[in-house]
């Protein structure tokens, strides 16, 4: 085939407000370094769930698209942030057993116009958690939504007890900010935070925990990224706790976003 024929491979992130997403600075590092000159990665930034379905669709009819410059292009995969990686369940023809148990997605492979949902957070979390571990007591996840998923399932395996935390509470394994006192914190290793709070530019912000409770027991896992250290892990810090953000585990998940990409 005339390599002018080959389309231009086209990968992105899904989600609302992307200007100081991870993904991009990542993968389009990785392909200069690969020397992927047909490779580009893109922020799909989409307002509203409707958006995500008239999206779908326009790949779907348009697989191969030209651009202005008269290249042909094809997306091959994606990656799901906040807040539509719940969303993707419906949208994605196929699931994997692992992202249908978790009730979410956050990367799509495209294969012969068919989206295949698969979850790499599990894998990334528990990556990242490595040296953590054993986590010797219970644990809290901050947050509700489908990152808090991925984690609760990670911590199903490694058979470590835990409870999700929200200001709106559901159902028996969730309980508000509110119920967090000293009594609680002795018998708590692990804080996740997997809410936004705190994300850059909201610097000050932190989720609403009794802070001066807290030891060089406890462990402080931040899925926030940016800023680096975040008002969460400081407070911790401040009275002994390890703390961590969440950039290891974007950095393995992304690596086996590409790995799935590339089967």
């Amino acid at each position: 085939m005339d390599n002018r024929q080959i389309p231009h491979s086209v990968f992105g992130l899904i989600g609302q407000r992307l200007d100081y997403s991870f993904s991009k600075a990542y993968f389009t590092e990785k392909f200069e370094k690969l020397g992927l000159d047909d490779y580009e990665y893109r922020n799909f930034e989409i307002k509203t769930e409707d958006d995500l379905l008239r999206f779908r669709e326009s790949v779907t009819y348009n697989p191969i698209t030209k651009t202005t410059n008269g290249k042909n292009e094809i997306i091959r995969g994606l990656n799901v942030t906040i807040p539509y990686k719940e969303s993707m369940l419906k949208i994605c023809d196929r699931l994997t057993p692992e992202a249908q148990s978790i009730g979410a997605v956050n990367t799509v492979v495209i294969e012969d116009n068919e989206w295949i949902g698969h979850n790499t957070d599990v894998y990334g979390f528990a990556k990242s958690l490595e040296p953590f571990l054993p986590i010797k007591q219970n644990a809290l996840i901050l947050g509700t939504g489908g990152a808090s998923k991925a984690i609760s399932y990670t911590l199903d395996a490694l058979k470590v007890p835990h409870l999700f935390v929200s200001r709106n509470p559901k159902g028996e394994y969730c309980i508000p900010y509110e119920n967090i006192d000293g009594e609680v914190m002795k018998i708590i290793s692990l804080i996740i935070n997997s809410t936004p709070v705190g994300t850059y530019p909201d610097v000050e912000d932190k989720p609403n925990l009794p802070y001066e409770h807290m030891t060089k027991n406890h462990i402080l896992y931040d899925l926030v990224y940016n800023p680096s250290n975040t008002m969460f892990m400081k407070m911790g810090k401040a009275k002994g706790a390890r703390v961590t953000n969440g950039y290891q585990m974007l950095v393995h998940q992304a690596e086996k976003s590409w790995q799935l990409w590339n089967e």
